[in-house]
């Protein structure tokens, strides 16, 4: 029992600093969205099982686990976009906002101007750094010069992008680097003005300078949003995160405070991941 302890711990301290909460604060926080019960299917494949989980206003919450986990799948049904794919079924529910957003009766778009997306790879549209951050505004109906340019400079600063663009606004966005366009693609999400921010991924295929100017970003803006970020890197949860979801199987083993989770888990399967076993 000794050895087990010390391995355990000797492996838990190679992880970095763990990101800490206040209890009081944590106890007072709102839930923007509530899983109940969800169950999602591929066709037959049964992808994600009886998913209880809960995510509060301006934190971040780590999403972990092993390939093929259904990680992607379940952040994906936060807004719905999971429902692009004809063979899927879902049961259970999901509320954002007190909303049941897979009611048969609500509308998709209203859930999707609260809630922003950024995806694994940097998918900036094929037009200027302007134009990425004013898509969206103008979708909605906003037409004005002086308010798409004050959205955009708001939405670059945001995202800390302004300083090293302003001189490039009518440049085309693929003339960036990989770690500026994956924060054009973060401003181009905070330009409509989202309740939450859903994360996928967002620096697996950064460098370690681009991934830690997007890890810093994420923090600043957990004061303004909520967050939900899908991650391989179990460091990068430590980092970052407030709460953690193990994934395993298309389950979740553990939901917990970051710390407790990586210091303490309550499950054999989760110590047995963080602790590099398997995964």
């Amino acid at each position: 029992m000794t050895q087990t302890i010390a391995k355990k711990n000797e492996s838990v301290k190679h992880l970095p600093r763990l990101t800490t909460v206040s209890n009081d604060r944590l106890s007072k926080q709102k839930v923007v969205y509530q899983v109940e019960g969800f169950n999602l299917w591929y066709d037959e494949t049964h992808a994600l099982k009886d998913i209880e989980l809960s995510v509060y206003d301006r934190e971040i919450t780590a999403i972990i686990g092993p390939s093929g986990c259904g990680k992607s799948t379940f952040l994906k049904s936060l807004n719905r976009m999971v429902e692009l794919i004809p063979s899927v079924k879902t049961s259970g529910d999901i509320s954002y906002q007190g909303n049941r957003i897979l009611d048969k009766h609500f509308k998709v778009e209203q859930l999707r101007t609260k809630v922003g997306m950024v995806f694994q790879k940097p998918n900036p549209f094929p037009k200027s750094i302007y134009e990425n951050i004013a898509y969206g505004p103008k979708i909605h109906g906003i037409k004005n010069k002086k308010i798409l340019n004050q959205i955009v400079e708001r939405s670059l600063r945001d995202a800390y992008l302004w300083d090293e663009v302003k001189d490039r606004l009518n440049e085309n966005a693929y003339g960036l680097s990989g770690g500026q366009q994956q924060r054009l693609c973060i401003a181009r999400a905070l330009a409509i003005e989202p309740e939450v921010i859903l994360m996928d991924e967002p620096t697996s295929a950064l460098d370690p300078v681009s991934t830690s100017k997007i890890e810093e970003l994420i923090q600043e803006l957990k004061s303004k949003y909520s967050i939900v970020i899908v991650t391989h890197n179990m460091q990068q949860a430590a980092r970052i995160s407030d709460r953690t979801a193990f994934f395993l199987n298309g389950e979740i083993i553990e939901f917990d405070l970051t710390e407790s989770l990586f210091s303490n888990p309550s499950d054999q399967r989760t110590e047995d991941y963080i602790t590099g076993r398997f995964g």
